[in-house]
């Protein structure tokens, strides 16, 4: 490890040494096939699980000068981690599925569009046929995650279970959320239920906002309302204040605003049995229907340069709202 790239971040400590030893990170990523229409793929990382110097060297690297200083520019090692991980797993999710992964991850450029959302600014030559990749990225200090799709925009938000407010729910839900929701939430009796559900409506309104790609000051969280289409089974209702995988999910606006859309898919998800996420992306325009088909989806847990695994069969993922396949 290099003492004199060491002695210019000082603020970094002894994590973020930023050397060049690079050892016990490997340089190559899988490549891995393009989402289809109406799937989308959601990526994460587990801080905790990063502890390794050299791959955060690794992860450091391939970010732009202007990564390097935000990251640098954030206060406390677990602000700098998790910004550093958060870019890094941008980078090294979109390089993949580019032609045989010949992209460099380092080489990839962004721009923001006209609300600050970030967006993939290809820099290559137009005889390259470079897929119209979307992705969206969310983070609690315990997860970060990462969507793409091709074609349709996303959203994504992750929300631990266990998060808690210092202002009673229903207040605070007063002022952010629509009447109905408020409504909906005020029905449930028990306050840990009642909790449980007002995080999941925020994850979901959440990944709404993100997926317009129009910030929160031009679609507010009360301007539209999540709507619960519930299906019977076994002659079975679910509860209508109740988010359950038996809910079909929409976005509703309020009144005429011409910057908000109900033609969006939204999945919810539980993950690790820790945290809700909650993906929304837009339904196909050339499509006439009402939404009752299910979105695909494949769920990666990853470790960028290190290891893959897809965990959309096993127990630590299960869609808890929307209609949605996960796919092995």
């Amino acid at each position: 490890m290099s003492s004199m790239l060491c002695s210019k971040r000082p603020l970094m400590m002894n994590i973020y040494c930023f050397g060049r030893n690079l050892t016990t990170a490997s340089c190559s990523l899988s490549p891995v096939q393009l989402p289809a229409q109406k799937e989308a793929h959601l990526w994460y990382v587990l801080p905790d699980e990063v502890k390794c110097p050299n791959l955060l060297n690794r992860c450091f690297e391939i970010l732009s000068p202007c990564e390097k200083e935000n990251v640098l520019r954030m206060r406390g090692e677990e602000l700098k981690k998790s910004a550093l991980l958060a870019r890094a797993l941008v980078r090294t999710t979109l390089a993949r599925y580019q032609t045989n992964c010949q992209i460099d991850p380092k080489s990839l450029k962004f721009r923001k569009n006209n609300y600050g959302k970030p967006e993939v600014d290809w820099q290559y030559a137009d005889d390259w046929n470079l897929p119209p990749l979307h992705f969206n990225i969310s983070h609690t200090s315990s997860l970060i995650a990462c969507g793409v799709t091709v074609g349709s925009p996303i959203g994504i938000d992750v929300e631990e279970k266990q998060r808690r407010l210092k202002n009673d729910i229903l207040a605070f839900a007063r002022r952010y959320y629509s009447p109905h929701e408020v409504e909906m939430l005020a029905h449930i009796e028990d306050p840990e239920l009642r909790r449980h559900e007002f995080i999941k409506l925020w994850t979901l309104k959440e990944a709404y906002v993100k997926a317009l790609g129009r910030g929160f000051s031009a679609s507010p969280f009360n301007t539209f309302t999540i709507r619960l289409r519930d299906h019977m089974k076994e002659g079975i209702h679910v509860l209508p204040h109740v988010i359950s995988k038996e809910n079909e999910i929409s976005a509703e606006p309020s009144g005429d605003l011409e910057n908000l859309s109900s033609n969006w898919h939204f999945v919810l998800l539980e993950l690790l049995g820790s945290h809700y996420a909650a993906v929304c992306i837009e339904k196909d325009s050339t499509n006439e229907d009402k939404g009752s088909i299910p979105v695909n989806m494949t769920i990666r847990k990853t470790i960028p340069f290190v290891e893959d695994e897809c965990i959309s069969g096993t127990d630590t993922v299960a869609v808890i709202g929307g209609l949605s396949k996960l796919l092995v």
